[in-house]
């Protein structure tokens, strides 16, 4: 049932390209009701609907085309069916998602678990040859702060470096597999300039500090042989103002900004009028024309970037700001990638919900079959996060179902579901702390010893819901030993070897050890609403041979789940996650 309790729709969730679906009405008193049913901008058809035998008044519709359908259900005379029991005068579209039925989701993905890195900051192993590199300042103190401030420029150049490695992430391979990891997502690892690395010096090659080729096809192999695949930032939208393609500072002879009527690059690069075009105005970044034949074939070719890297031992990509690259050029990633099999997997950068998401004008594309494979989940976080800090258990079971009704479920179970990323302030803290803004205040604040505890208490239970829902629950470097710091730079430290929480890992390490036990129901397994309310939500997953029930309490007084004529108890600040049949 999806958003009013008197209208429903069978199947539930999304559709393949060629199926019907059935809506159904039963409110007291009417008896008649027309089904409105449009192609997303397209004009409406209406479709009367009949009574069974029971008094419910039902209709279907066919959908042949992959894309969004909407529909509504009018009562003649006296308005639309709304949410909850209300009938309103104004129009309320409901959304059916339908995708390609040939689709079909990558092989060992969905029902594992990730754990993204951000390369610098992870493991420097060995520590750097700081004369290498005399244009980056490097940290001696690996407890230092990242540096935030701008130079005497007034530039913040991101030119400061902790030295991880690949062979530091080796080395490390079996601590990840201690967290039943068994996906690792790299942020960039192109060659750049910064230690963020989103500013590509070159495509195809490593950044030198991380190592070489050869030293991350070791780390992939190492990888595969503990059952973990290697995934890859994409970042296609912009090139760094210094790489060899728009080379700022002229030092290879034949980039685009100092050569436009010779360089090879040239069409590459956004231009307005005789001025190049910059990703939301960073000089460092100038913006990318991803339809362009030369930069497209170099990308998703035969022999292409794509190819290099799944060639020495990825496993697929995650596209930065997937929002802003063409269909058309996700679409020639995708084949790009499946080139090497179905058990690679192509991710995107979404912050909406990627079903019915709209840029430059355009309703994109994303999960109709041709494109990618899951997204990010940023819907999922902000529901476990607000769930977390408010206690509103009926939102947050509204927010995930919509998505388990409008995303293909094979697609939902390979999105990246995350309470931390690169990009937003750390569990720990945004669980307690609201981002003052002020970098000042940013970089000196870190949690009290009450408000620490508290948030280590939050943080068990968002990871246990973060681990029961659909998808693949994603750890951020660190986040599972306490580390804290609101955005950028600062939830970029490096990762405390020397001084882990140890309490909080090894709750972490309990639910990895439960997801894993549960993989072969969360791999695929639907969704089902059990009960909700103020501090506290159940649901199960279930699969064609078993079923799991997961309950949370983050309120100060117990609380009684019943399913299945089963009385489950749950403490306060507690969690429930266990096979029920």
């Amino acid at each position: 049932m999806r958003n009013s309790k008197s209208i429903e729709k069978t199947p539930y969730g999304a559709i393949s390209a060629g199926s019907d679906f059935t809506v159904s009405v039963l409110v007291e008193g009417i008896e008649e009701a027309v089904l409105h049913v449009r192609y997303d901008t397209s004009e409406t058809e209406s479709f009367p609907m009949s009574a069974d035998t029971d008094g419910r008044l039902s209709a279907s519709c066919r959908c042949e085309k992959t894309g969004l359908y909407f529909y509504a259900v009018e009562f003649p005379g006296i308005g639309f069916a709304s949410y909850g029991d209300t009938i309103d005068s104004r129009v309320h579209w409901f959304q059916q998602t339908v995708y390609d039925g040939m689709y079909s989701a990558p092989k060992g993905f969905a029902g594992g678990i990730m754990y993204q890195i951000f390369p610098d900051r992870f493991n420097a192993s060995p520590e750097p040859d700081e004369k290498a590199f005399p244009e980056r300042v490097f940290h001696k103190d690996k407890s230092d702060l990242p540096s935030y401030l701008p130079d005497a420029d007034g530039k913040q150049r991101n030119n400061d470096f902790f030295g991880g490695t690949f062979r530091g992430i080796e080395e490390k391979l079996d601590y990840l597999a201690s967290l039943n990891v068994s996906i690792i997502y790299l942020n960039p690892i192109f060659k750049s300039c910064s230690n963020h690395r989103y500013d590509t010096f070159d495509y195809l090659q490593p950044d030198p500090l991380l190592g070489t080729e050869e030293d991350f096809t070791s780390l992939c192999h190492s990888a595969a042989e503990r059952g973990m695949r290697v995934i890859l930032d994409g970042v296609f939208s912009h090139t760094g103002a210094d790489s060899i393609y728009f080379d700022e500072l002229d030092r290879f002879g034949n980039g685009a900004l100092h050569h436009p009527k010779t360089s090879p690059y040239t069409s590459w690069f956004n231009r307005r009028g005789d001025s190049f075009h910059y990703w939301w105005g960073f000089t460092n970044l100038p913006e990318v024309n991803e339809m362009d034949p030369s930069f497209s074939e170099f990308i998703t070719g035969e022999g292409g970037v794509i190819d290099h890297w799944i060639g020495l031992g990825a496993s697929g990509f995650r596209l930065d700001v997937a929002d802003e690259l063409p269909d058309e050029f996700i679409e020639k990633i995708y084949r790009a990638v499946k080139r090497h099999g179905d058990d690679t997997l192509l991710i995107g950068e979404v912050w909406e919900d990627a079903s019915n998401k709209v840029s430059y004008g355009r309703r994109r594309k994303y999960l109709y079959g041709h494109e990618l494979d899951g997204v990010m989940n940023y819907p999922a976080r902000t529901a476990i996060i607000e769930f977390m800090r408010n206690g509103d258990g009926d939102l947050f079971m509204d927010r995930i179902a919509h998505l388990a009704e409008n995303y293909p479920f094979s697609m939902m179970s390979n999105c990246m579901n995350s309470i931390s990323t690169h990009d937003t302030a750390r569990a720990l803290t945004s669980l307690v702390l609201d981002d003052p803004g002020d970098r000042e205040i940013q970089a000196r604040t870190m949690l009290g010893h009450s408000d620490y505890l508290l948030a280590v208490e939050m943080f068990k239970l968002a990871t246990a819901i973060q681990f029961a829902i659909p998808g693949i629950p994603c750890i951020y470097y660190g986040d599972e030993i306490g580390m804290q710091g609101f955005r950028d730079p600062f939830n970029r430290g490096y990762f405390r070897w020397d001084s882990p929480d140890r309490n909080v890992l090894s709750a972490v390490r309990k639910i990895t050890e439960k997801h894993a036990e549960l993989r072969d129901v969360l791999e695929f397994g639907t969704f089902n609403p059990v009960d909700s309310g103020s501090g506290y939500i159940a649901f199960t997953r279930r699969s064609e041979d078993s079923e799991v029930l997961f309950a949370v309490n983050t309120s100060d007084t117990a609380i009684h789940v019943i399913y299945k004529k089963a009385d489950f108890v749950l403490q306060p600040w507690s969690y429930f996650f266990e096979r029920i049949g």
